[in-house]
C-alpha cells in the first residue's frame, strides 16, 4: 500500500486506512475482531481510526495491537461520553484523551479528533484548546477535527487543528474545496464514508435522512449515464475518493478480511481514468 505524508504533521500515512467502527460491536466474536485488526495491518492499511462512541472499538485496538503499536498510525475522536462532566467543555476532552490512551493501551495517540461537534463549540475555543494542551503534555501528537460543511471550513481556517476529516465520495463532494485549503494549509486530510452506505446495492431507499439523500445522488449519477456492473461500483467509488484532490487517506471499514483485501486491491490500481474522473466531478 502507497503512502501519503499527512500534511505537515510529520507523519505519513497509506492511501486507504482501515476504519474501526464496526469492530465496536459487542456481539462481533472478539476473535473476529483480532483477526480483521491484524489482517488490515499486515494488508498495509496503517491507519485505524476509531472513537470513543464506537462501542468497544477502542478496546479491541488496544487488546489485540497493542503489540503492534510501532506498525501504525491511531486515530480517535472524543468530546462527549465522559460519566460526571458536561459534553464538549474542557475537562470532558482532558479526561477523555486520558481515557481512550487507557483504552487503546498507548501513551501518545497519534491523531484526536473533535467528533463533530457544532460551530458555536469551535468559535467558543475551549475544547480545541483541550487537545492542544494535550499535545503539549505529550498525550497526542495532532489535533484534529472531525466534520462537515460550515464547521469544517471553520475548522480548516481557524489554526487550531493539524489534520481534519469528513465526508467524501461519489454522491458526497462538497468536503473536496475545503480539502483542497486544508493541503494549503498543510493540514493532513482522512476522508470518510468512502462507499457512502453503497447505495447500488440496494433499490430501496433507506430510512435514516443522510443516506436517502447520497441514495437520491447516486440515482442522479446514472441517469446521467454514468453506470456499470454492481460489483464494479465499490471499486470506482474507493479509488474516486482515494485520489481525490486533497485527500491524503480514505477510511473504510469492514469486518470481513476478504472485503479487506478487495478494498486494497481496488485502491492500489490507482486513481480513475481523467475522463471518468471528470465526469463524475461534473455530474
Amino acid at each position: 500500500m502507497s503512502r501519503r505524508p499527512f500534511g505537515r504533521t510529520g507523519l505519513d500515512v497509506p492511501v486507504l486506512g482501515f476504519g474501526a467502527m464496526q469492530l465496536g460491536d459487542p456481539r462481533l466474536p472478539d476473535a473476529t475482531a483480532a483477526r480483521t485488526l491484524h489482517r488490515a495491518l499486515d494488508l498495509g492499511l496503517t491507519l485505524i481510526d476509531t472513537a470513543r462512541s464506537y462501542g468497544v472499538s477502542e478496546e479491541r485496538i488496544g487488546r489485540h495491537l497493542a503489540n503492534r503499536r510501532d506498525e501504525f498510525v491511531l486515530s480517535t475522536k472524543v468530546g462527549y461520553g465522559v460519566k460526571g462532566l458536561p459534553d464538549w467543555t474542557y475537562d470532558c476532552v482532558m479526561a477523555g484523551v486520558d481515557a481512550a490512551r487507557d483504552r487503546l493501551r498507548t501513551d501518545v495517540i497519534d491523531i484526536v479528533h473533535l467528533h463533530s461537534c457544532n460551530l458555536g463549540v469551535l468559535e467558543a475555543g475551549e475544547v480545541a484548546g483541550a487537545l492542544v494542551r494535550c499535545t503539549e503534555l505529550g498525550k497526542l501528537r495532532v489535533a484534529a477535527y472531525s466534520g462537515d460543511d460550515e464547521t469544517l471550513r471553520y475548522a480548516i481556517g481557524s489554526g487550531m487543528f493539524g489534520s481534519v476529516q469528513a465526508s467524501t465520495s461519489l454522491c458526497d463532494q462538497q468536503s473536496l474545496d475545503a480539502f483542497a485549503v486544508a493541503r494549503d494549509k498543510g493540514l493532513g486530510t482522512l476522508a470518510k464514508r468512502a462507499l457512502a452506505g453503497r447505495p447500488w446495492a440496494s433499490p430501496a431507499v433507506p430510512s435514516d435522512s443522510v443516506h436517502a439523500e447520497y441514495h437520491r445522488r447516486f440515482a442522479a449519477l446514472r441517469s446521467a449515464g454514468l453506470d456499470c456492473e454492481a460489483g464494479q461500483w465499490d471499486e470506482l467509488a474507493l479509488r474516486f475518493a482515494a485520489y481525490a484532490p486533497g485527500v491524503d487517506c480514505v477510511i473504510v471499514g469492514g469486518t470481513d478480511p476478504g472485503h479487506l483485501e478487495r478494498n486494497a486491491a481496488a485502491v492500489s490500481a490507482g486513481p480513475l481514468d481523467q475522463g471518468l474522473e471528470a465526469r463524475f466531478r461534473e455530474t
